[in-house]
């Protein structure tokens, strides 16, 4: 496969997946910033655009509800924003416009023309509801059309490493030993895991469960561990090694490494420094990406993407 094709196929799986965790992201929090009064609104929302890499200046006095929405839904020049993602996958998906399948093609271009350049507030949560919606039918046309062949590997790859990179920062802005049941509440519906939770540990979340369950859970999509696992077998059949000695993929290195960190790491152990496993989960993301795009990219350098947690 061309490394323009494999390119544009990766990045599109990134931004799809983007838009998604970000519109989920965005919708409970807002949500609660209205439903609890006694949230100190521009704390809330430095916090939020902090986590995801767009923190705003701090000689601006108060940041609103309005303001989050507007760099992190809108913004068509913010690399964290749903617009920005969308306009993103349909302008990789015309670049491999000869591997890409009509129907994906369509509802990239049509979600796209359909993309807001302003929220009215009381459309908030439907306007999220959307994203989620034309994310979900994105894939599911690339996962019922597409051949298992390098052309699905590479999308897949990419969905796995933003949903690893995604799931790390809504973890690492939680002090998890200090937070009540709601906040895990809310961490876990921002997931999309709040049922699937229930089903496993038929309970109350608790800070132990739910950063298990978000973290280790094998069987659970959003959690790290799976997500690193499917970017693990992405790359091992793209690029099929039987080395005999370690591994010369610099790309399952990391992956692996910091798979049995979290696997063989005791949970205590990971909660009580959850902010920094969680940065470190962030930097092996970034350390996959620029591997990938060394390896296969060569000729392109690699599209922008968000700061650190901090």
């Amino acid at each position: 496969m061309l490394s323009r094709i494999a390119e544009s196929l990766f990045w599109i799986g990134r931004y799809i997946e983007r838009s998604d965790g970000t519109a989920r992201i965005l919708d409970v929090h807002l949500q609660l910033l209205l439903e609890d009064p006694w949230i100190d609104e521009d704390t809330a929302c430095r916090s939020l655009l902090s986590v995801m890499g767009s923190a705003w200046p701090e000689n601006v006095d108060t940041v609103r509800r309005d303001d989050v929405l507007a760099r992190l839904a809108v913004d068509r020049m913010n690399p964290s924003s749903i617009a920005y993602s969308l306009t993103a996958a349909r302008e990789n998906a015309r670049r491999a416009r000869e591997i890409v399948s009509t129907e994906l093609w369509e509802t990239l271009n049509t979600t796209n023309s359909r993309m807001p350049r302003r929220l009215q507030t009381d459309k908030v949560h439907e306007f999220f509801q959307w994203v989620r919606e034309r994310a979900a039918l994105a894939i599911g046309i690339v996962d019922s059309s597409t051949n298992r062949d390098e052309a699905w590997q590479f999308f897949t790859l990419g969905r796995s490493i933003e949903r690893t990179d995604m799931t790390a920062r809504l973890l690492a802005t939680r002090s998890l030993t200090e937070v009540s049941g709601p906040s895990w509440t809310t961490i876990l519906r921002s997931c999309g895991a709040y049922e699937a939770y229930l089903r496993t540990y038929r309970g109350m979340p608790s800070a132990r469960n739910a950063a298990e369950f978000l973290l280790l859970d094998r069987l659970f999509p959003r959690s790290i561990i799976f997500s690193i696992q499917r970017a693990e077998d992405c790359m091992s059949a793209i690029d099929p090694r039987a080395d005999r000695v370690g591994h010369s993929n610099t790309v399952l290195r990391a992956l692996g490494q910091i798979r049995n960190d979290l696997e063989y790491r005791p949970v205590s152990e990971i909660l009580s420094e959850l902010p920094e496993h969680m940065q470190r989960v962030q930097t092996v993301t970034r350390e996959a990406s620029e591997a990938i795009r060394s390896r296969f990219f060569p000729t392109q350098a690699e599209p922008s993407w968000i700061g650190e947690i901090s």
